[in-house]
């Protein structure tokens, strides 16, 4: 999606499992998108990235354990939570994070979402 509406960036998929990726390269195909897809668990990987997203992957200090030493320094995870989003973050260690913001996104008649945005120190 943000491939999509943001063509400019470089868009980096990372997902462990054999048929889904296939399901991408099929779809990034399709559509004519420039998007690496990296097969692998993000805690065996390498890099530096400005943004991380995640939806329905692991609890928050999982995910901050499994995908830190991907961000760049001041970088955020943007990480897709639900309903219990607020209690998550308030009952996650966040020695890691410089700063923490839940954002709650209402339209029409969607019902809320939530992004709970986690930045690096710099």
């Amino acid at each position: 999606m943000v491939a999509l509406a943001k063509p400019d960036l470089k868009v980096t998929l990372i997902e462990p499992l054999a048929r889904r990726c296939e399901f991408l390269f099929e779809v990034i195909d399709e559509l004519s998108l420039d998007i690496e897809v990296i097969r692998g668990k993000s805690e065996a990987l390498k890099g530096q990235y400005d943004f991380l997203t995640a939806r329905a992957v692991a609890p928050l200090g999982r995910l901050i354990d499994t995908t830190w030493h991907l961000l760049r320094p001041e970088g955020s995870l943007l990480a897709m939570k639900g309903e219990s989003a607020r209690e998550e973050l308030a009952s996650t260690d966040l020695k890691k994070v410089a700063k923490s913001h839940l954002h709650e996104i209402k339209m029409a008649d969607i019902p809320v979402s939530r992004v709970v945005e986690l930045i690096k120190a710099g």
